[in-house]
């Protein structure tokens, strides 16, 4: 089961980030499909998984509209339509490195509501920290504090340092699994040096602590020791839009299909690699196809 967000990823090409009364003519724009959610369950989706993504949609503003057709091409895909509501969209600023810098203009795609769950029971669940962090991140918990969401896969996110301590502490008694960068794993501990960080997180949830660091690879930690797998070159970054959600989708299938922790890491860092060498978060079925192999 996925929950939370889709939205439009508006694509803007700089070759700098701009500064104060600057005048830039981006080098390019485009429209893509995009949310943390979205980006995993797409993953998941095209590579074969059981997989579930419940999503709200807006259907008022300019998105909601283009969202909701391209959700019709997808059948793991049950989007809750909310006619009077607004899609938000996400700003990617792409600098010439390809490295991106995001501007997040929310609408309902990052709400949640049980009753859109009912009778829904999961053997595993993605969530993000911004649904968490959400004015309805407590109708989130509660769902997922039923049981009904099975083992609990938990990616807080670049501003999961900032949601509410009390949310924090509730969705960690339900031992996820965690998911977060180096930037991420220091921010929700408080620490200096990644591998005491995932120590103290594995120590509160007693299930496996992943980190991606970039061109460093990435590592876990779980009842059997630390875990690390190098990362895979990419010959020319286009932007890295998605390589986080990417890395968690393929973590996800891993832990689905009870692949060893050194393969599944393997297998993430080779598609995270794959979705930073095309433009936005989204592969073809052929190419995850070829990286699941």
């Amino acid at each position: 089961l996925v929950l939370g967000s889709t939205c439009v990823d508006v694509i803007l090409r700089l070759d700098h980030l701009p500064v104060t009364e600057e005048d830039m003519h981006p080098l390019g724009q485009s429209f893509r499909m995009g949310g943390c959610a979205y980006n995993v369950a797409n993953l998941l989706g095209r590579a074969g998984a059981p997989v579930l993504f419940i999503t709200p949609v807006g259907l008022q503003g300019l998105y909601g509209p283009w969202v909701q057709t391209r959700l019709k091409e997808e059948p793991w895909v049950r989007p809750v339509l909310l006619p009077e509501a607004e899609n938000g969209c996400c700003y990617c600023l792409v600098e010439k490195d390809g490295e991106r810098t995001f501007l997040s203009l929310h609408g309902v795609e990052y709400t949640f509501d049980e009753a859109w769950t009912e009778g829904i029971e999961a053997d595993l669940t993605y969530v993000c920290g911004l649904e968490v962090e959400e004015r309805t991140g407590d109708a989130l918990l509660s769902f997922l504090e039923t049981g009904r969401a099975g083992q609990i896969f938990y990616a807080p996110g670049p501003r999961g340092a900032r949601i509410e301590a009390g949310r924090t502490e509730r969705i960690l008694d339900l031992h996820p699994i965690l998911h977060l960068n180096r930037a991420e794993v220091l921010a929700l501990t408080g620490g200096n040096d990644p591998e005491s960080a995932m120590r103290v997180l594995y120590a509160r949830t007693e299930r496996p602590v992943i980190v991606t660091e970039g061109a460093q690879g990435a590592r876990s930690l779980d009842g059997d020791g630390m875990h690390r797998a190098e990362a895979v070159r990419t010959e020319k970054v286009v932007d890295t839009i998605g390589a986080g959600d990417a890395h968690a989708a393929a973590m996800l299938l891993g832990f689905s299909r009870g692949l060893s922790m050194d393969f599944s890491l393997r297998m993430a860092n080779r598609v995270a690699s794959a979705v930073v060498s095309v433009e936005g978060a989204t592969l073809s079925s052929s190419q995850i196809t070829r990286l699941l192999a």
